[in-house]
C-alpha cells in the first residue's frame, strides 16, 4: 500500500521587543543567567502583570502578514503544567479567544506549484525559561532570563502532504517574519523554534490517521530529517499491522532519529482558565487598520514581482527576496543601470554575495552602495571597461569605497577603444604568431580566442574585447 504523509506545524516566533510580554525585563540575549529577571517574570506569589503593548502591536502584525482575521475582543488563559523553567507552575497564554485566527500563507514551490496552507491560529503568549544540562548528566540548571519574552505560536492546519511543502512552508513564514520586522528568527538563538504535528494514511485517503508530535527541531536540515523519520517510522509500524500511538518524540540530531519524551497532552489536562489579573484586550478596528498600513510589500509577492517586473528566473528572484535587505539592495542598483536587470543580479549573487559569504556578514553591513554597481555595470555596457577590469577593480572598490569611474581612472584602467590603436597591436599580435594565423585559415577559427587574449595581454587588458574580435577577423580575412 502507498502512503501519503499529512503535516501541520506549530512554530513559535520570539518577537524583538526590548522587554519582556508582561515585565519590563530586558530580553537580550546571551546576558548572565538569571540577570533579566524580576518578582513577575520568575513567579513570585502577589505580583501583576502588565501587557507590554509593542508587544501586542507586533503580534497583530504577524497576523496581518498571515492573512489572519483579527479579534477585536480578546483575552489571555493560564495554562497549567509543571516544569523546572516555568516557576509561576502556568504559562500566559491564549486558549479559546486567540489574537489572530483563521488566516493563510501562500508560497511557490520548486516546480512553480503554488501552495496554501491555512492558518489556524497566531496566538500571543509568553516563553518559559531554559533548562542547562550538565555533561555528566546528573545536574541541569535553571536560567530564567527567556522567561516572560513574549512569542507568537503559529499553528497551520495539516495542509502540507510531503516534507517540500512543510520545508517551504516554513522558509516563507520564516521570511515573511523578518520582512516586516517583528523577529530576528535565529533557530541557533531560539527566536524561531518549530514542533511539526505528523501522522500518514493510504493514499487518496481523506481520513487523518493517529498524529504524533515531534519537537526539539532547530534547523531547516533537521526538519527534513526529523520528518523523513517519522513519516518511515510510521508506515513501517502500520505495515507490521501495529497502530501508532498518538505522542510527542523528540528528535535526536545525532542518531537522525525521533524517540518517545511522553504520551500527548490533551486540552484539559493544562486546566485553561482566564488569567485574572489581566484584563480583556479591546481592539478598534481602526488600530488594527493602522498597523496594517504599516506592512511592507510580503516576500510571496516580491518574488513573484521580481519575476514578473524584472524578467528574472525563478531562482533569482528566490534568492534576492529570500532577505529583504538583499531585495532593497538589488532594487537599488537597478534603479541607476541603464541595462537588463538580470545584469545586476548576476552581478550581486556573484561578486556581492561571494564576498559576503566569504567575510560572514550580511548585506546591510556591506560597505558599497548600491549605485557603484549601477556604475561599474554601466561602464562595462559603454565599452569604457572590460568585464574583466570590473572583476578586477571590485576588491578595491570594497576595501575603499568610492565611485568606480573615480578609481578607474586613478589606475589608468579606462578601456581602450581607439581602432587605430587596436589595430597596431592586433597587426603585431599576427605576425608574432605565424603558426596560430595558418591554422585559422585553415578553418581552426577556435584559435581566434587565444590571439584575442594575446592582444588583451599586450593592453593590459585595456582593449575592448569586441573591437579586438572584430579587428582580427577582418585583419586575418585578408
Amino acid at each position: 500500500m502507498e502512503y501519503e504523509p499529512v503535516i501541520g506545524l506549530e512554530v513559535h516566533v520570539q518577537l524583538n521587543t526590548k522587554s519582556k510580554l508582561f515585565c519590563s525585563c530586558s530580553t537580550e540575549f546571551g546576558a548572565e543567567p538569571n540577570k533579566n529577571t524580576c518578582p513577575v517574570c520568575m513567579g513570585y506569589p502577589g505580583v501583576l502583570p502588565r501587557l507590554n503593548y509593542e508587544a501586542l502591536r507586533k503580534a497583530i502584525m504577524v497576523g496581518l502578514a498571515l492573512n489572519c482575521k483579527i479579534a477585536e475582543y480578546t483575552k489571555f488563559d493560564r495554562k497549567s503544567y509543571f516544569y523546572p523553567d516555568l516557576p509561576k507552575g502556568y504559562q500566559i497564554s491564549q486558549y479559546d479567544i486567540p489574537l489572530n485566527y483563521e488566516g493563510y500563507l501562500d508560497f511557490e514551490l520548486p516546480d512553480g506549484t503554488v501552495k496554501r496552507v491555512r492558518i489556524i491560529r497566531a496566538h500571543l503568549e509568553e516563553d518559559a525559561g531554559k533548562l542547562i544540562h550538565s555533561e555528566n548528566g546528573n545536574e541541569s540548571y535553571v536560567d530564567l532570563n527567556r522567561a516572560g519574552t513574549p512569542l507568537v505560536e503559529i499553528v497551520s492546519y495539516p495542509d502540507m502532504f510531503s516534507i517540500d511543502e512543510a520545508y517551504y512552508y516554513l522558509q516563507t513564514l520564516r521570511n515573511t517574519m523578518k520582512y516586516i520586522g517583528v523577529s530576528d528568527v535565529n533557530m541557533e538563538e531560539g527566536s524561531l523554534r518549530v514542533d511539526a504535528n505528523v501522522s500518514v494514511r493510504p493514499k487518496g485517503s481523506d481520513k487523518l490517521g493517529t498524529k504524533v508530535e515531534i519537537k526539539n527541531m532547530n534547523s531547516f536540515g533537521f526538519l527534513r530529517k526529523a520528518l523523513e523519520y517519522e513519516i518511515n517510522r510510521q508506515i513501517s509500524v502500520l505495515e507490521k499491522g501495529q497502530n501508532v500511538i498518538q505522542e510527542t518524540r523528540l528528535f535526536d540530531a545525532e542518531t537522525g532519529k525521533t524517540y518517545t519524551m511522553r504520551t500527548k497532552e490533551y486540552a484539559e489536562d493544562y486546566r485553561y482558565f482566564p488569567d485574572p489579573d489581566l484584563p480583556p484586550v479591546v481592539l478598534k478596528r481602526d488600530i488594527i487598520e493602522s498597523i496594517r498600513s504599516m506592512l511592507p510589500e510580503l516576500p510571496y509577492q516580491r518574488f513573484r514581482r521580481f519575476i514578473e517586473q524584472y524578467s528574472l528566473p525563478r531562482y533569482d528572484a528566490e534568492i534576492l527576496t529570500s532577505d529583504k535587505n538583499l531585495a532593497d539592495y538589488f532594487e537599488s542598483a537597478v534603479k541607476g543601470y541603464r541595462g537588463e536587470p538580470k545584469k545586476v543580479s548576476n552581478w550581486i549573487m556573484s561578486e556581492v554575495m561571494r564576498y559576503l559569504n566569504e567575510n560572514s556578514i550580511d548585506i546591510s553591513l556591506f560597505s558599497v552602495p548600491p549605485e557603484y554597481i549601477s556604475e561599474l555595470l554601466n561602464m562595462v555596457d559603454e565599452g569604457k571597461i572590460s568585464i574583466k577590469i570590473a572583476k578586477d577593480v571590485f576588491p578595491d572598490i570594497v576595501r575603499n569605497p568610492k565611485p568606480p569611474s573615480k578609481l578607474i581612472e586613478e589606475r589608468g584602467l579606462v578601456q581602450v577603444s581607439d581602432t587605430s590603436e587596436i589595430e597596431k597591436v592586433c597587426i603585431d599580435v599576427i605576425k608574432e604568431n605565424p603558426l596560430e594565423v595558418e591554422k585559422y585559415k585553415s578553418g581552426k577559427t577556435n584559435v581566434l580566442g587565444f590571439l584575442v587574449g594575446q592582444v588583451m595581454k599586450k593592453t593590459q587588458g585595456k582593449a575592448n574585447p569586441k573591437l579586438v574580435n572584430e579587428t582580427l577577423t577582418r585583419l586575418l580575412s585578408n
